[in-house]
Formats: C-alpha cells, structure tokens, sequence
C-alpha cells in the first residue's frame, strides 16, 4: 500500500448515519431558528435568497449574511 498524497487527503470518513446525527444536532442546538430555517429553505427546498427574502419580508443581503454565518457555524461545529 503507498503513500496518499497530502494533496488528496480527505481525512477519516464517517459512516453516514452517524454524519446525518451530527448535522442534524448541530442544526437543532448550535443554530438559531432564523439561521435554521433559511438553511433548510435554500439548501433542502432549493429556494433563492430573493424568493426567502421576500417569504421572510427581509432584504437579500440580510438572508445572504444570516446564511452566511449558519454556514460558518456548521463548519464550525462538524469540524474534527
């Protein structure tokens, strides 16, 4: 068996089920409920930032920055 290169290293892979658990408690307790529904209405029910911002009543750039930072903390929290 030889070397992976670092370059195309991915690290240690997570049965599925078990990244599924971590995800979904990172979006039910690490996230606000704005956060959490303007990341499920954009990634889960392929809805854009006009058509959430305008359901919501708000400005793009506030769905865009709220989107934005609900990113940054699932990075955040599924990190190793």
């Amino acid at each position: 068996m030889g070397n992976i290169p670092f370059s195309n290293y991915q690290g240690p892979r997570l049965p599925p089920e078990v990244q599924m658990r971590r995800v979904n408690r990172v979006l039910f307790e690490e996230l606000t409920p704005c956060q959490r529904e303007i990341l499920i209405a954009y990634y889960f029910q392929q809805k854009t930032m006009p058509q959430i911002a305008a359901e919501r009543q708000v400005n793009k750039s506030t769905v865009c920055r709220t989107l934005h930072r609900a990113e940054a903390q699932l990075r955040k929290f599924l990190k190793y």
